[in-house]
């Protein structure tokens, strides 16, 4: 399937954009009519139903974190608004996504139309997108609640035309393509993205959704699959077929990748080396079978003697079949991640184990795909992904199993008192032996996701305290499904229980072990963090407190099995910078790399990440073995994603890849990760020339003062330490910069610079 391209790509942004202005719009009117806002019912609703659904609807506004005064008894509505907005527009846009690919079902069991639906629409009093969009409901239970009070609303009839005019604005391609649901909630989030980051604000619960939402690029996501997955399977097929004819050393590359190549997939980006084997026993302590250093490395060189091996070696530690293989996204977004890797190991499955098509796509999606995310609507969009992906494989709608997608962001937004009643409530009769465990369940839960908003997959059910009794996730589920299917509950209660369940699930994903954990990190320097999310990060991850990025980097780790991997997209700086110098240290002594990508600015096709300076890399939880090696790859040099692509896959003479020991990289300058074994013998840069010049503002009468020009610091102003020819230490320290902690008017006007040169860059 074709990728979107830039027209396409504006074209959908700018309609999306907008249609969320006119959702919440017509959300925000239809809840205000209802008195949701309001102590008390508007005194002409004297519809039973109406009230009942006003009630509703306010008890799901505070389980999303809508405040009640308690002394006028109003409340608000902000959350409760964007929810309802996001449920209704992207209802209609999956409809659309649905038809368009000949998916859409009537509940009698055929396809309809938009048109058709139209029709359809007549005989029942709504008009088509209502319709369709029930039939995408019914069709999508673990995405679309069925007792959703945000869908249970109807928008006024200007809002819903308004929306209706925008969705049957975009051209049929953008729901053939292989990416547009993929740029859908980053170009939903974009406006909002904007307005946090020129609001100076800092980052907690409310704002990261909007802040760390970054499209994943395809070659990056393909990239890492190829060189992870992929890798493992080549090590397999390569040995299988050098035991079938001793004559590996004299095959050529072309040939390597046909044995490894699966049906109708082919490994583009997985890179190759020609190198002597390790023997056994070296490699990461375990034979991984990983290369040994050798001259001009890529696809077409290194002629000279050895076996040809992936160069981020084999995973040998992982299991033997890829139905035992577990990929975890924690960060997973609109699933870009799990539906590349739904793509491959499908055909795995189906060639290792003879199976069928639909069953391998059941048992993919129910043993081996998990993912994790903190905004719940993005892991609606990632499930409705999944979905998409498997009935377009098959050609038709087919029973899909429970999907392993849950929202590790939402909290209980309740007393801990409340919540212990879900199990008295549920109306399941409580052991008098356990019940202490139960209600010490429900308390580890609470606890667990009480800061859950704020940080998402950064939870670790293992940092709970151990002098409980609890009873364990799973012991607590009938409970909290009974708590969900009674007729007695009350609103709150309901609303609690869904919670609840939810929590359950991500918690249980939460406590698994994986064999990869692959993810685009988010991005977010200290300095941005609020203090829930500062405390956090440096209470459990030390040495990766300067940004959440880094982290996220031993989360993933900490969320490997014995043996398993992370596969990652983050910043670049992290590698080379002294601020992580323990953080590298610590990770290339008692951790396996297989990779490392150097991928540097312009990674991102999206404007949004303008600015970025990326890598991608692989390593495992496994300690290294004198003998290990990992592989490099410089692309930073070219500045359009498609070029860094075609480098990485190897298509252009200059795609060098080198294998170097894992070793001398702690004996760099600062542990420094750097593609050359000869860099701890080189001489510095410092010996060779001096820095003349140090930051640039590019508007210093604007951003520079003398310090006495300045009265009052606060968060505005920082010292300035200027170009100085002396050696004493005083001099150069005379000026200020206003800073404002990295997110004001000299970050906007960077930004806004680096967009300017961007615009240039694409008009030529």
């Amino acid at each position: 399937m074709p990728v979107l391209d830039k027209d396409l790509r504006r074209q959908l942004e700018k309609v999306i954009v907008e249609a969320r202005d006119v959702a919440e719009a017509g959300a925000e009117a239809t809840l205000r009519a209802l008195a949701v806002d309001q102590k008390d019912p508007f005194p002409h609703m004297v519809d039973v139903a109406q009230r009942a659904l006003r009630n509703r609807l306010r008890a799901h506004a505070r389980q999303l974190g809508d405040v009640r005064d308690p002394h006028s008894g109003r409340q608000t509505i902000e959350r409760l608004r964007q929810e309802c907005a996001y449920e209704h527009w992207h209802r209609m846009l999956f409809a659309r996504f649905l038809a368009e690919n000949h998916l859409l079902i009537h509940p009698d069991g055929v396809p309809v139309s938009l048109a058709e639906c139209a029709e359809l629409a007549k005989a029942e009093g709504v008009d088509g997108w209502t319709l369709a969009g029930r039939f995408a409901s019914r069709m999508l239970p673990q995405i679309f609640r069925p007792d959703d009070p945000a869908l249970a609303i109807s928008l006024a009839r200007e809002h819903k035309v308004a929306l209706e005019k925008l969705l049957e604005s975009l051209p049929p391609a953008v729901f053939g393509s292989e990416d547009g649901l993929g740029w859908v909630y980053q170009f939903w989030q974009s406006k909002r993205k904007d307005e946090v980051n020129k609001s100076g604000k800092k980052i907690g619960a409310d704002e990261l959704p909007a802040v760390t939402q970054l499209f994943t690029e395809h070659y990056m996501v393909l990239f890492l699959l190829h060189n992870t997955i992929g890798a493992w399977h080549a090590g397999k097929r390569l040995s299988d077929a050098a035991t079938k004819r001793p004559s590996d050393e004299a095959r050529i590359e072309s040939e390597v990748r046909a044995l490894v190549n699966l049906p109708d997939y082919q490994f583009e980006y997985l890179r190759f080396v020609r190198s002597p084997s390790l023997s056994q026993g070296e490699g990461r302590g375990e034979g991984d079978g990983s290369p040994s250093p050798s001259q001009g490395e890529g696809r077409g060189e290194g002629k000279g003697m050895g076996e040809w091996r992936p160069a981020a070696g084999i995973f040998d530690g992982w299991p033997k079949r890829a139905a035992d293989l577990k990929v975890l996204d924690p960060c997973c977004g609109s699933g870009h991640f799990l539906v590349a890797s739904f793509d491959l190991l499908v055909r795995l499955r189906m060639a290792e184990e003879g199976l069928p098509l639909q069953e391998a796509i059941r048992a993919v999606l129910r043993d081996n795909l998990f993912g994790l995310e903190i905004d719940q609507r993005c892991c609606q969009i990632a499930a409705f992904n999944l979905a998409l992906a498997a009935w377009k494989w098959v050609g038709h709608v087919i029973d899909l199993p429970p999907l392993n997608i849950a929202c590790s962001g939402i909290g209980p937004q309740s007393p801990e008192q409340q919540w212990l009643k879900l199990a008295h409530q549920s109306g399941v009769p409580m052991p008098k032996v356990g019940r202490e465990a139960i209600e010490n369940g429900l308390r580890n839960l609470h606890r667990l996701f009480s800061q859950a908003p704020t940080l998402g997959s950064l939870i670790d059910p293992s940092q709970l305290p151990a002098d409980l009794i609890a009873a364990d996730y799973e012991t607590l589920q009938p409970y909290l499904a009974a708590a969900l299917s009674t007729e007695h509950a009350d609103d709150e209660t309901h609303e609690r229980a869904v919670a609840a369940a939810g929590m359950v699930t991500a918690a249980d994903l939460l406590s698994g072990e994986y064999t990869l954990v692959i993810t685009n990190v988010p991005y977010l320097g200290r300095g941005k963090q609020d203090d829930t999310l500062k405390t956090h990060v440096e209470k459990h991850y030390k040495e990766g407190k300067a940004d959440i990025a880094t982290a996220f980097v031993l989360r993933c780790l900490d969320l490997c099995a014995k043996d398993g991997s992370a596969a990652l997209v983050t910043p670049q700086n992290w590698l080379f910078l002294t601020g992580y110098t323990k953080l590298r240290e610590s990770l290339l002594t008692d951790r396996s790399w297989h990779i490392v990508a150097r991928l540097g600015e312009h990674a991102f096709e999206s404007i949004a990440a303008a600015g970025a300076f990326a890598a991608m890399l692989a390593l495992s939880v496994t300690g290294p073995g004198t003998a290990s090696m990992m592989a490099g790859i410089d692309v930073s040099a070219v500045n359009q994603p498609a070029e860094k692509a075609a480098l990485l896959a190897g298509d252009l003479p200059s795609a060098t890849i080198v294998v170097i020991p894992q070793a001398d990289q702690c004996r760099n300058p600062d542990a420094r990760v750097a593609f050359s074994s000869q860099s701890r013998a080189s001489e510095q840069l410092s010996a060779a020339v001096e820095c003349y010049q140090g930051i640039r503002t590019g508007d210093r009468d604007r951003f520079v003062f003398s310090f006495w020009e300045v009265t009052d610091f606060a968060d505005v102003w920082e010292p300035l330490r200027n170009t100085t020819q002396s050696n004493n230490p005083a001099d150069g320290i005379s000026e200020v910069i206003r800073w404002e902690q990295g997110i004001g008017a000299l970050h906007q006007y960077a930004a806004e610079t680096r967009e300017k040169l961007h615009d240039m860059h694409e008009s030529g």
